[in-house]
């Protein structure tokens, strides 16, 4: 059985029941799923039955209204960084593209979707939401939610960094103190050597606050390290999709109003 009819069982299954039951159905749906937060998670637990209350296709968002709302969506969710994808609103013909290094989503206005990869994934959800009267989008997006590949800073935690370089320096002179302590004791020095002078305590004290500065010291380093790490390949994701040069990766296909004709014909 083809999906439309599918649909259409499911509408006049819908149709027949009993209106307290759909209604304490979508109830359950609404308290069951976040939908502020709808994700392909939620989209693949969902079944038929949640689905039929949830979006009411009798009330469905489609055509123009429908781009602009997905549209508006991904790009908030681009800014947010939610999703990973450029996107590009088309007029002829008709479409928004989202793509990715890793994949691509084609919406139509008819609510459709096509495309491969993580991005499909991720549109799938947004078009079901946006095609929601009552759900609300965005109206206020930025038209490059991506940032040029030059302007990725190397990370955002230098002051969590500075403030555990200041521990690590106090740890690191609290146990050369100590150390140097248990040395003068040792030799008897300004009068440290005397009966009182715990030796080992200054001694395991001061290799103690050594080591844990040098943990410190690593981890400080490390961070710094990945976070290097992480700006190089976030720039290397945003060279992939032509931030630089302006052209996209090749499994994107170019659509033209004669592949919308056939497409609508199809």
């Amino acid at each position: 059985m083809s999906d439309s009819s599918d649909e259409q069982a499911s509408a006049e299954q819908r149709a027949e029941s009993d209106p307290e039951d759909v209604e304490a159905l979508r109830k359950q749906v609404e308290e069951k799923y976040d939908f502020d937060d709808f994700g392909p998670a939620d989209m693949a637990e969902m079944t038929a039955e949640e689905w039929d209350v949830a979006f009411d296709e009798e009330t469905w968002i489609t055509g123009a209204d429908l781009l602009d709302r997905v549209e508006r969506d991904l790009r908030s969710r681009v800014a947010t960084r939610d999703v990973f994808a450029r996107i590009e609103r088309h007029r002829e013909p008709q479409h928004v593209l989202a793509y990715s290094d890793e994949g691509y989503a084609v919406v139509y206005p008819d609510g459709s979707v096509e495309g491969e990869g993580t991005v499909l994934r991720d549109v799938k959800p947004t078009v079901a939401l946006c095609s929601m009267d009552s759900y609300e989008v965005p109206e206020a997006v930025p038209d490059n939610p991506l940032p040029e590949p030059e302007a990725v800073p190397e990370g955002g935690g230098e002051l969590g960094n500075r403030m555990l370089q200041a521990i690590a320096g106090v740890q690191l002179l609290a146990g050369l103190a100590m150390l140097a302590g248990a040395l003068f004791a040792l030799l008897d020095v300004f009068g440290l050597g005397g009966p009182g002078a715990n030796i080992e305590f200054l001694v395991v004290g001061g290799l103690a606050f050594v080591g844990v500065s040098l943990v410190l010291f690593f981890t400080v380093a490390n961070a710094r390290l990945s976070d290097k790490f992480r700006a190089e390949e976030y720039r290397d994701r945003l060279r992939a999709v032509g931030l630089e040069d302006g052209e996209r990766p090749d499994f994107v296909p170019e659509l033209t109003p004669e592949d919308d004709g056939e497409r609508e014909g199809d």
